[in-house]
């Protein structure tokens, strides 16, 4: 993929302390069930709608290793997934997440959009 003025990658975020992450979990498993069904439903019809804006549609996140220079560690961050897309610009890309089901439905609590930019030349 090639970064261009029009590429943005939002990272769908959240807490597994968060109140409403708390509130989650501790719902019945029927419920949540529920929840878990209508949201995914709802999920799939937002990507259904911005089909046209999406580069990627990116996915869930699993565990996370952070390498540096002291070596590799297993970390937790707040990062739950991601999608890359394109839009006119970057209030444009935001305004594409408004009353997304990430934190409309799900215990999500927010996404961050942001430009991908091009890697500069070299020397």
């Amino acid at each position: 993929m090639t970064a261009t003025p029009d590429t943005f990658l939002a990272v769908f975020l959240g807490s597994k302390t968060s109140g409403r992450m708390l509130a989650w979990m501790a719902m019945p498993e029927a419920e949540q069930k529920d929840v878990m069904q209508k949201g995914l439903a709802a999920w799939h019809g937002w990507m259904n709608k911005h089909k046209d804006a999406l580069v990627f549609a990116g996915g869930p996140l699993g565990k996370t290793k952070r390498i540096s220079a002291s070596g590799i560690a297993d970390i937790s961050n707040a990062m739950g997934g991601f999608v890359v897309l394109k839009a006119d610009s970057h209030e444009a890309a935001a305004k594409l997440f408004e009353n997304h089901p990430h934190f409309a439905i799900f215990p999500g609590e927010g996404v961050e959009v942001m430009p991908v930019l091009p890697i500069p030349p070299a020397g």
